[in-house]
Parts: structure tokens; C-alpha cells; sequence
């Protein structure tokens, strides 16, 4: 699962309309798309205090649920 690189998941909704700070981790291909929705987990992919659905729109994050 993608890792969003922060330390809650009000600090990334707080970062709509910027670029998501992440890290990928899938040996099957990159999970990253500048367009779509995946899921992520935070505050790291190996520390998950919490996970989200993020919608990104032209390389922005558009919305976080």
C-alpha cells in the first residue's frame, strides 16, 4: 500500500490542492496515479496509525476520505 508521509490523515486533507507526499512500496508496479483514486496509510507504509482513499486530479490531491 502506497505510504502518505504524514503524520495524520487531517494533516494530508489539509493538503488538498497540493502534491501528495508519498512512498511507494509494491514490488508489482508503481501504485502512484497522477489521475484516479488509490488508497494509502500513514504516518508511513510500515508505521499505519490510519488509512484513506485519495483522489488526484492533475498531479494535485483533489479529495481525501
Amino acid at each position: 500500500m502506497l505510504g502518505a508521509l504524514y503524520k495524520t490523515k487531517k494533516e494530508l486533507k489539509e493538503n488538498v490542492g497540493k502534491n501528495l507526499i508519498y512512498q511507494e512500496t509494491s514490488m508489482f508496479g508503481l501504485e502512484y496515479k497522477k489521475d484516479g483514486k488509490f488508497c494509502v496509510v500513514g504516518p508511513s507504509p510500515y508505521k499505519r496509525n490510519w488509512y484513506a482513499e485519495v483522489t488526484m486530479e492533475n498531479d494535485k490531491i483533489k479529495k481525501v476520505s
